[in-house]
């Protein structure tokens, strides 16, 4: 079996030499797409491979990857970002895996690592992603009898971790890719829906916020969109209109949510409401549901640090400094979980 690694890069000087180190251990070959450095990026990438292609950055991340994987000519390709390393003993599971992979296999999936202080999108330290795939599908008949071709890939999960070393996160830019996305009429699909969500929730402001307020009020009245994400539409526009101060649209929506079945984020937002009205003991009533009562739908981070130091504000402000502690102590101790 070969290998064709296939990138897309931009001012990625700081950590591409990092990432192709480890990944020469196990390319046959290695395809950089770079969308418009402008720092020593495609310097750095000559050192490791001659195929080095430009690609106008048109915000389209599927259509530059789908441009690199056009240039790839081996039996399966490899899809890396710069910001991943591949340490000695997942290189050799990975040569392993290489000798030994049945041919049947068309995807292979390997655990990534989110191993940084900041985090846009992750709600855990470590998940099964696809990352190798077969590069040209041949198609079988199954089943003996009533038989019919085989639609859905064979997929193997690896023991591989790759590890994911980003320096800060890039929600404004995956935020802006987004906005663009809508405007040129594209279509969210639920996937994509949840993950505008999760940005937003986790690392959009204000700004980022108000942007997103009239697809995701179109999206809460799609009889089309699953109750999912007619959930998260609700969570992100609450936010929204709290930040933005619009009490009555705020009230509507978590009103509705809270008496049906409430979730972390929407008893967050009530908490922080009270919080910055200067209601405290209210405020620490909904804080303690969206921590210990309630289920994230969208993001964890609510039931982590910043709201535990929130509700430990709360308790010293309505004369509990005994709970105040408990709760900063818990507040520094809290992790991002191995696995959701």
């Amino acid at each position: 079996m070969t290998i064709s690694v296939c990138m897309i890069v931009k001012n990625e000087e700081a950590q591409l030499a990092a990432c192709l180190d480890s990944l020469v251990l196990i390319a046959d070959e290695i395809v950089v797409v770079d969308t418009g450095s402008t720092d020593r990026t495609k310097e750095i990438a000559a050192k490791y491979t001659d195929r080095i292609y430009d690609f106008p950055w048109i915000d389209d991340f599927a259509a530059a990857r789908n441009f690199a994987f056009a240039k790839a000519t081996m039996d399966y390709i490899y899809t890396a970002d710069a910001d991943e390393v591949i340490d000695e003993d997942n290189i050799r599971l990975f040569r392993r895996v290489k000798e030994l992979l049945p041919p049947e296999v068309e995807i292979v999936q390997m655990y990534y690592l989110n191993l940084m202080e900041e985090n846009a999108v992750y709600n855990s330290k470590r998940e099964l992603r696809p990352k190798l795939f077969r590069r040209l599908r041949t198609f079988e008949w199954v089943n003996p009898i009533h038989e019919t071709v085989r639609l859905a890939p064979v997929i193997y999960n690896s023991d591989i971790e790759i590890r994911h070393l980003a320096r800060g996160h890039h929600a404004k830019r995956d935020l802006a890719a987004f906005r663009k996305a809508i405007e040129r009429g594209v279509k969210l699909d639920k996937v994509l829906h949840s993950m505008y969500a999760k940005e937003l929730f986790i690392a959009g402001d204000n700004e980022d916020l108000q942007h997103a307020v009239p697809f995701f009020t179109e999206s809460l009245a799609d009889p089309a969109r699953s109750e999912d994400e007619h959930r998260e539409a609700r969570c992100v526009l609450a936010r929204a209109y709290r930040l933005g101060g619009d009490t009555a649209g705020f009230f509507a929506l978590c009103l509705r949510e809270t008496i049906a079945d409430p979730c972390a984020e929407m008893c967050s937002e009530v908490g922080h409401f009270f919080y910055d009205s200067g209601n405290y003991s209210e405020a620490l009533c909904w804080l303690h549901d969206a921590i210990f009562e309630t289920e994230a739908v969208i993001s964890i981070f609510v039931r982590g640090t910043e709201n535990l130091n929130l509700l430990a504000d709360c308790c010293e402000r309505t004369g509990d400094p005994a709970k105040a502690a408990e709760y900063r102590r818990m507040a520094k101790e809290w992790e991002v979980p191995e696995t959701v």
